[in-house]
Order: structure tokens, then C-alpha cells, then sequence
């Protein structure tokens, strides 16, 4: 992940005279830029929607027909011999408008020693194992379903992580993050501008020279001020007013196992991967729309899994399979209700799971004339909510530019 300095410190200080001349030498930026396009299709044209989960962030199944995805364009670089930063700017269509998003700006230190590490500015979450990897490198088109049920489609946020990698043969790393909490599925920067915080464990090793394993455990919570939610319902032009304060955890676990022949992944790879996460919410879910409004006190548990396997049969082509399961327990009492009753709280609000487990399968062949390009087709059956819908993705993801290496 980080550029090898071309010649030694003392010797480039000596050779251009000043440290800001060494600076200005060793600033050699990798710029790229992802292109991701897709055209979808539905067989459920209803609204999108996950029964338990209140919505936030980016969850949904994405737009039908011919669409831009997720463009990245990306610029890293070592800053000096202590420091390297990184900033992924994402360009996407919404409703018809371009829009850019800052999606990380970090910088996080090198060399420090002991085997530590220091990450500050936005970044993804090292909780879980998916989270911290971009769309692009996903194996599939789009998150599973407990990544969009809990954070939105993944966790990220503004803050400071602090990890470290222990001096053993068996993988061991620990990390820390104190965050902001102004994104879901927190909400409202709590506790003064640090309302959200994580620690998570990875262990992991190798099984003689074909296979490889990691095992990690994380925890997530957050003071939770007004968090806004779709929930997945539409009101016409006008949205409804859905927000949760309160008290938000989530625990997760999560396994990766790979195979590759003597360790050459060039010809033939296979990797299965596997994520729990249990999320407890207790505080106040507030509803409002025209004359209908409310309130009411939640004490809820919502909790999925996916577990997925991927096939390099031969080189360039890979098939793979994916299954998703949701399941919400939402109990909500001390109603407070105008024009609305409990029933139809609960449904507008998103946390009656309405007798249903969301669930849905998942197939897709992709093909990668190099590390830079991956054509897919993806099907899926998806049985989220009431009516099965069955999804066809084609999707081209290319990467201009340096390409970064990917986690295990």
C-alpha cells in the first residue's frame, strides 16, 4: 500500500540540501480512477425495503436500467518518511444529478515502531472484514444485505484509529476508534463531536503453503442524536420525518478461508467468507408526516449474516455464491400517537419486520482480462420483503492509474 522511498533519507538530505527539497523530490502522488457502470434489471418494481430495519445511508438495490456506479478517483502518496495520506473523492449520479462526495481523507503514520499505527481523518471502519474494502474490489455487485440493514452499506466515519500488529508467526492485530458519530448509523455527533467508538481483533495464519485463514471479532457503539431514516417507504414528493436517539451496539464476527495451489492464486483460487453482526438499539423513535406523528420507546435487536464462496476455476474467470439472512425483534412501547396508530408506527417507522426474515441468494461469473479490468453478471433472488424479486446486474468495473493492493 505504500510507495517505497526511492533513495535513502540521509543520503537524498545531503544530495538536495534541505529537508524541504527532499519533500518536494519524494512527492510523487498515485492518482487512479475506478469507472463503474452496470444496467439493471427488476422483476419488483415496489419500493425498496428491509421489514425491521430503519434505512439510512446508501441501502437499496440501486437504480434500474443503464446507470453510472461507483466511480472512485483516488490520490495517495508518502508524504514524507513518517506520514503517508490518502483522499477518494466519488463521483455518482442521484435523482437524476451528479454528485461528489468526499469518501475518505486520511493520513496515518509509518515506521512508528513496535508494530503501531496511527490513522486519523475519514476512513472506513476496520470493524468486520468487508468494511474497509471499496465497492470495486467487492467480489460482488453490491453489499450484502446486513451491511445495508446495519450502516447504510458500509461504516465510516471521522475520527482517529490506532492499531497495532503483534511481533508473532501467528497474524495478530488489535485496533481502537474514537469517532465523530455524525454518519450512519450513528447520527447527531454526540458527546460533543466523538459520539461513536470500535475496537476489533484479526488473528489469522497459514495452513502449510496452500491455505490461509483470519478470524476476527469487532464492537461498535454510538450515542445516537436524531438519526435520520427512510425506512423505505415514499410519501410522494414529500418524505416523511423519521429519526432514533439513543443508545446504538453492534457485535460482529467474521471468517476467511483461501485456497490457493502452493500459494500461486494465478491459475486456481477459491475463498469463502462468512459475517454475523448483532445490533441493540434502546431510546426514541420519532414519526412525523402531514397530520400523522409520534413517538415511542424502542428496545429493539436486529441481526444478519452472509456467507459467500468464490471460484477461480481457470485463470481470469471466477463463479460465485452468496447467501444473506436478516432477522429483527423490534418491542416498542409508551406510544405517544396523533392520527397514527401502533400498527402503522411501526410499519411507516420501518421496525415491523412484518412476519419475515429478509433473505436472498445470490450467483455471479465475472471475467478479468488483468488486475484492472472485471466484467460481471450477477443474478440474484431476493426475497427481502414481500414480493420475491429476481435482479440481473451486468457490471464492468476498470481501474486508470495505480492500482493499490488489497487486504487478505
Amino acid at each position: 500500500m505504500f510507495k517505497k522511498q526511492a533513495i535513502p533519507v540521509a543520503l537524498a538530505a545531503a544530495l538536495l540540501g534541505s529537508p524541504a527539497a527532499y519533500a518536494a523530490a519524494e512527492f510523487n502522488p498515485e492518482i487512479s480512477l475506478i469507472l463503474d457502470g452496470r444496467y439493471q434489471s427488476y422483476s419488483n418494481d415496489s419500493d425498496y425495503e428491509l421489514p425491521g430495519f430503519m434505512l439510512g445511508g446508501e441501502a437499496g438495490r440501486g437504480k434500474e436500467g443503464f446507470n453510472l456506479g461507483h466511480n472512485e478517483l483516488v490520490l495517495s502518496a508518502n508524504i514524507d518518511d513518517r506520514y503517508y495520506g490518502k483522499m477518494t473523492t466519488v463521483i455518482a449520479d442521484h435523482d437524476g444529478e451528479t454528485e461528489v462526495e468526499l469518501e475518505e481523507a486520511f493520513i496515518e503514520t509509518m515506521g512508528l515502531g513496535g508494530g503501531c499505527a496511527v490513522k486519523a481523518g475519514r476512513f472506513f471502519s476496520g470493524i468486520g472484514y468487508l468494511n474497509s474494502q471499496h465497492p470495486h474490489s467487492w467480489d460482488f455487485a453490491d453489499a450484502p444485505l446486513v451491511y445495508q440493514g446495519l450502516f447504510g452499506g458500509a461504516l465510516r466515519d471521522d475520527g482517529l484509529q490506532l492499531s497495532w500488529i503483534a511481533p508473532t508467526d501467528t497474524y495478530l492485530k488489535l485496533g481502537l476508534e474514537a469517532t465523530r458519530g455524525a454518519r450512519f448509523p450513528a447520527g447527531g455527533s454526540a458527546n460533543d463531536g466523538a459520539g461513536a467508538a470500535a475496537a476489533f481483533i484479526k488473528i489469522g495464519g497459514d495452513i502449510g503453503t496452500s491455505h490461509a485463514w483470519q478470524l476476527g471479532l469487532s464492537r461498535w457503539q454510538a450515542e445516537v442524536e436524531e438519526r435520520e431514516s427512510g425506512a423505505g417507504h415514499t410519501h410522494g414528493e414529500e418524505s416523511a420525518h423519521i429519526h432514533y436517539s439513543g443508545d446504538s451496539d453492534v457485535t460482529g464476527i467474521d471468517l476467511v478461508w483461501k485456497w490457493a495451489p502452493e500459494g500461486n492464486a494465478t491459475q486456481q483460487n477459491f475463498t469463502f467468507q462468512a459475517e454475523y453482526f448483532l445490533r441493540n438499539e434502546e431510546g426514541e423513535v420519532e414519526f412525523a408526516h402531514e397530520d400523522e406523528s409520534g413517538s415511542a420507546t424502542l428496545d429493539g435487536e436486529q441481526s444478519g449474516w452472509y456467507a459467500q464462496a468464490v471460484y477461480q476455476f481457470i485463470p481470469r474467470w471466477r463463479v460465485g455464491l452468496r447467501y444473506d439472512r436478516l432477522a429483527a425483534d423490534n418491542r416498542l412501547s409508551d406510544f405517544a400517537l396523533s392520527g397514527i396508530d401502533e400498527e402503522a408506527f411501526a410499519h411507516e417507522t420501518g421496525l415491523d419486520n412484518e412476519g419475515h426474515d429478509p433473505s436472498r441468494t445470490s450467483v455471479m461469473l465475472d471475467h478479468s482480462r488483468s488486475e484492472y479490468s472485471r466484467i460481471r453478471l450477477q443474478l440474484a433472488r431476493d426475497d427481502s420483503y414481500e414480493e420475491s424479486d429476481t435482479i440481473l446486474t451486468l457490471q464492468y468495473v476498470m481501474s486508470l492509474g495505480a492500482h493499490g493492493a488489497h487486504q487478505f
